[in-house]
């Protein structure tokens, strides 16, 4: 089992820069996928950006070249810094894990950010 604990959500104006942090605990050893989506209000969850173990990266074709993800491996934790935010990435930002060789993910509780206009 893998847990997730993220923080760094709030309310900024749009312009404004928020940084999101996860950090998993419990069975981390064979941690490969490391990322964040997130959920608006009657819409479907979507990619926000992953990263691999090797550091290769994907992100939503909404968020690129405005956000900016990382992971720190000895800390077991995964960054989503968030630039020129907009009112439409208000969302429920989840932080997801993908394990190994295995299709099992793990998800945490969800952080909200709201970006005012």
């Amino acid at each position: 089992q893998v847990q997730l604990v993220e923080s760094g959500g709030g309310l900024v104006q749009a312009g404004g820069s928020l940084r999101l942090s996860c950090a998993a605990s419990g069975s981390t050893l064979r941690i490969n996928t490391m990322g964040w989506y997130r959920q608006a209000p009657g819409q479907q969850r979507e990619l926000v950006a992953t990263i691999r173990s090797d550091g290769s990266t994907n992100y939503g074709d909404s968020v690129k070249g405005r956000f900016t993800i990382s992971r720190d491996n000895a800390k077991n934790s995964v960054y989503l810094q968030m630039n020129s935010l907009k009112p439409e990435d208000t969302a429920v930002y989840y932080c997801n894990v993908v394990i190994s060789f295995t299709t099992r993910n793990y998800w945490g509780q969800g952080t909200q950010v709201t970006v005012s206009s």
